[in-house]
């Protein structure tokens, strides 16, 4: 695997397998009852790590209707997800965490990226890393790698909590849970983020690029980045991600979405799709920081997500 910067190889080691974000949510997650904290990483047993299990996943959802669930079934959710491949992964990259286990999933995935506008990365301060989210997997995994190389580790995600369980992404994320018993402390989660000293990526659509009136694309970026950048100071960096999911994949979102299904359904194949682009080069473009005094009442918050939007694809 190899990064492309600025017309230059840059040779990533021979690593482990690593893992992506979102087959988390396919996981049977097994605690230790550590705190995670940094300090804490170490100390984690084999068996801290997730492994994916449907069967498991199905029976605890569904209880004793699991029985009724047709074998055929639960053979094709387990192959969609790629459970037995991506568990051997699991296993093998168990001892690495943050960068180096994004590394080893920039291996398994023989990803490579070609940087443009390297020269633009701040070298003081601390940005806002604003992103489209072309894939779902490679993408997030590359600006996870860049950045945590460039800066020494001192890059964070804003994501999920759910993904606290993954011991080789913690270190890197900061968790944020809008619903469930911790929806109350997310305003507070949010502000602790931008108010520490790393570097934050974030994707403001949230989901990945749909296909809409032909063209594929982000759906809509949420405000939170230009307001709590404009709080706590911080210039926001916009990167472009030129990559996309199969004909499939976007057929199957606009379907669920014509039919009013509020369950995505589309996730399920997102482990599909990374692995349908290995071995691919994908183009990584970052643009001029943005002076978080730029984001004046001239407008809106959500007209200046737009704006920054509208930037990030001219890139």
């Amino acid at each position: 695997m190899a990064l492309l910067i600025g017309g230059k190889v840059l040779k990533v080691g021979e690593s482990d397998v690593g893992w992506p974000f979102f087959l988390v949510y396919f996981a049977k997650i097994k605690k230790e009852k550590l705190p995670l904290h940094e300090e804490n990483f170490s100390k984690m047993a084999d068996d801290s790590f997730f492994l994916i299990d449907i069967e498991k996943i199905l029976k605890g959802k569904l209880g004793a209707k699991y029985k009724y669930v047709p074998g055929f079934l639960v053979s094709y959710l387990k192959r969609i997800v790629h459970q037995d491949e991506l568990n051997v992964f699991l296993r093998e990259s168990k001892d690495k965490v943050g960068v180096d286990f994004l590394e080893a999933c920039m291996e398994f995935l023989d990803c490579k990226v070609e940087v443009k506008g390297l020269e633009n990365l701040p070298e003081n301060g601390r940005c806002t890393f604003v992103c489209n989210h072309p894939l779902g997997g490679q993408d997030g995994i590359s600006l996870g790698y860049i950045l945590g190389k460039k800066y020494d580790g001192n890059v964070r995600y804003l994501v999920n909590d759910l993904l606290m369980n993954l011991r080789g992404l913690a270190p890197l994320c900061i968790p944020v849970n809008k619903t469930g018993s911790q929806s109350r402390d997310f305003p507070r989660m949010v502000e602790a983020g931008f108010k520490s000293d790393n570097h934050l990526i974030m994707f403001p659509a949230g989901l990945c690029s749909r296909r809409q009136n032909g063209v594929i694309k982000d759906l809509e970026w949420k405000k939170t980045f230009i307001v709590k950048s404009v709080e706590t100071q911080r210039d926001v960096v916009p990167l472009h991600f030129e990559g996309r999911n199969s004909d499939f994949f976007y057929n199957l979102a606009n379907v669920c979405k014509f039919l009013g299904l509020k369950v995505n359904v589309a996730m399920l194949y997102l482990a599909d799709e990374m692995l349908k682009n290995r071995h691919k080069t994908f183009t990584l473009t970052i643009g001029k920081p943005i002076s978080w005094q730029t984001f004046d009442k001239s407008k809106t918050p959500a007209q200046w997500a737009q704006f920054v939007k509208d930037l990030v694809y001219k890139l």
